[in-house]
């Protein structure tokens, strides 16, 4: 599946996700909504999934986790907070940066129009 359309699934699961359940919920509500949505739609989506990176010779497996890697494209990051900061920026590019993946979706879920919770990044 192309890195676009995988993305654009990804969106739509989330809007479907965001409708039905609204804003003021934990993380881990979306999260599992999120790939309930995706695992339904026939789509290969990972959770929690651990990142492992390398300092030097040295593999640290317990790093980072990716809140879902779909399709092994795309990287997405959920958060239900009150607002996105610099840090959750750093983080989504730091887990492209890792996964070479091309795109990286940073969802705030806690937003009573999803579409203001929506940052896009391209690698």
């Amino acid at each position: 599946m192309e890195t676009e359309i995988v993305a654009k699934a990804v969106l739509d699961c989330a809007y479907k996700v965001h409708t039905h359940l609204g804003p003021g919920l934990f993380e881990s509500a979306y999260e599992e909504c999120l790939y309930y949505e995706l695992s339904k739609a026939g789509i290969a989506v990972e959770k929690q999934k651990i990142l492992p990176f390398l300092y030097f010779d040295l593999e640290i497996k317990a790093g980072y986790r990716l809140d879902l890697l779909v399709e092994n494209k795309v990287v997405v990051e959920i958060k239900s907070i009150d607002s996105l900061k610099d840090i959750h920026t750093s983080q989504i590019l730091t887990y492209l940066r890792l996964t070479q993946c091309k795109i990286g979706l940073l969802i705030n879920f806690n937003e009573r129009s999803l579409k203001n919770g929506i940052k896009r990044f391209v690698l």
